[in-house]
Order: structure tokens, then sequence, then C-alpha cells
């Protein structure tokens, strides 16, 4: 049986047919520019993080690169399956599950990446002599390359689970409902095995970045630790912990958000959806760069430096 029902009542735009048309059109227009706005500073720091050879030689910022484009194409990819939610098209099955895909491939890197760069401060505050040996570019290379990897070998299977589901149901490929990562959940295994990936995910992310922290904050009584790189460091894993359970907020809000379907009137639902779609699925994906942008002493000035060159290029008024 495919779960079509699920994916309509949980799916931000699919009900959004309730709502007038003055209202749709505020609505999108209000979460848009928080979304582009997010795209223009992710942008900004994925180009500063290019602009100097540091960036690209040091193992923490070539991390946080990858993390950075894996959230830019994520929220690229969510906006637009929202916008063609809101004018109303419906793609085709195929079409559909190549862009949920995508979305999930990207959404499964950040906190994979975030377990890399978790290990990284680490290894430079409880192995400081070693850490140069240790993080290099191309060990750093091989953990990007090997977080890729898991992440399509689980999109893999997502598909090989997407095609076990029998269409005979299906009148065409035409969809009946907005395309979303949810609505391609066409099973009760598909829907079984995203449930499991995702808490082996979480869990994993999770106690790797508490032990982590825990072994920051040993190391950090010893009198041979440096205690301002112990601080910044602890701050930094506390930072993601943050970040990771924004990262699983966001996949665990459709839930919610059903719990309430049960209680609650459909344009309300509509309502608090969007209302999560911006600060549990939109602003965590920019959460990195604020993070970084403002408290790393060797983008500020970059970014800095590339703001100033972007207002002196604008044409003066007057």
């Amino acid at each position: 049986m495919l779960y079509f029902n699920q994916s309509e009542n949980i799916n931000v735009t699919a009900e959004q047919s309730y709502q007038g048309l003055l209202e749709r059109v505020l609505l999108s227009t209000l979460i848009g520019m928080p979304c582009c706005l997010f795209l223009f500073i992710n942008g900004t720091m994925l180009f500063t993080l290019r602009s100097k050879s540091v960036f690209c030689e040091t193992s923490r910022y070539v991390l946080l690169y990858n993390l950075l484009f894996a959230d830019t194409v994520l929220l690229a990819l969510s906006q637009l399956m929202y916008i063609l939610a809101v004018c109303r098209i419906r793609l085709t099955y195929p079409v559909c599950g190549v862009l949920a895909m995508l979305t999930n491939l990207t959404n499964e890197i950040s906190p994979l990446t975030l377990v890399v760069m978790s290990l990284e401060r680490y290894v430079s505050v409880c192995y400081p002599l070693r850490h140069a040996t240790i993080i290099t570019i191309r060990n750093t290379g091989v953990a990007i390359c090997i977080v890729w990897t898991f992440s399509l070998l689980n999109i893999l299977i997502r598909v090989l689970l997407l095609l076990n589901v029998t269409f005979e149901d299906v009148q065409s490929l035409q969809m009946t409902d907005y395309c979303s990562d949810v609505a391609m959940i066409l099973g009760p295994l598909s829907n079984l095995y995203d449930k499991a990936y995702t808490c082996f995910v979480f869990i994993l992310a999770s106690v790797v970045i508490a032990s982590a922290y825990a072994g920051v904050m040993v190391a950090a009584r010893s009198a041979s630790t440096d205690k301002a790189s112990a601080q910044k460091a602890r701050n930094t894993l506390l930072l993601h912990l943050v970040q990771l359970g924004l990262s699983l907020l966001s996949t665990m809000h459709t839930s919610i958000v059903v719990s309430l379907a049960t209680i609650l009137q459909r344009l309300v639902i509509v309502r608090i959806k969007s209302v999560f779609y911006v600060f549990i699925s939109i602003l965590p994906r920019c959460l990195s760069s604020l993070i970084y942008g403002l408290r790393d002493q060797t983008i500020r000035p970059a970014l800095i430096h590339l703001c100033s060159q972007l207002k002196l290029s604008c044409p003066s008024k007057g």
C-alpha cells in the first residue's frame, strides 16, 4: 500500500489550497526572503573559504567548506521544492525522486561532517604535538570521501527500496501530491529504514561529539594544555552539539506536525509548518556561516575585506 495519505498530511504546501491567494503570496514572500538571505551568506562564506591559500591548506577550513557546500545545496533544493509546491506544480515520480534523493544526500552530510570536525578539535587539544601529522590535508580528503561514500550508500539503499515498491495502484507517473522527500517514502520498509538510519546517525554523532567534549574538558585541567585553545575548542564542540540537535529536530518536526494534525485545523497546521520550515529547516543551514564568520579570527578579516570590496564595486548613487 502506498503512503499517499501520510505525505498529504505532512507536506507544508499540500494544504495551501485552503489559504487565500493573498496569504499564500505573503507567506511565500516572508519565507523566500530569509532563504535568499541565507543563500547569499553561505555563498559569501564559500567564496571567502576559497579566497586565500590558508583556507585551502588547513583541514578545519576544508571541512567547514564541505559542511557549508552541503548545507547550501540542501537549502537551494528545499526552496526549489517549496516554490514548486506554492505554484501548485506537480512533478512526475522520477523527477521528484531525483530531487528528493539529492535532498537526502546533502542532508546526511551535515551530521557526519560535524563528527569529523569534532574529532579534529579533539585531536588539536588532546594531542597538539601529533595534530600536524594526524590531521593532514590528505587525511582530511579521505575523511570527506568516506562521508560522501557513506551518504551515497544510504541513497542507493533508498533507491533500491523505492524500486521495490509495486506501482500497480498508480495510474500514471504524474504525482497526485506535491514533491517532497517524505512524498517519496512509498512503502512501510522505506519508512522503517528512514527512521532506523536517522536514529543510527544521530546517536553515533551525539556519542562522538559528547565524547570529544568530555575529552577536551579533561585535557583542559592539565597544566600542559593551552587553556585558551581548550576553551575555544570546548565552545566549538558545544556549538556542534547545538547544530546536531537542530538537524535532528529538522528530521523530527514532520512527526510533530503529524501529531498536531490530529487536534488542529488544517490551516493552522500549514502556518505551523511554515514557521518550522524557516526556523528549523532553513536557519540551521546558515548557522555554520554565522558561527565561524563571527568567531573565527582568520575568516572574519577575510570576510570583512570581501564585503568591503563588494561595497566598493557597487555604483554609488547621487
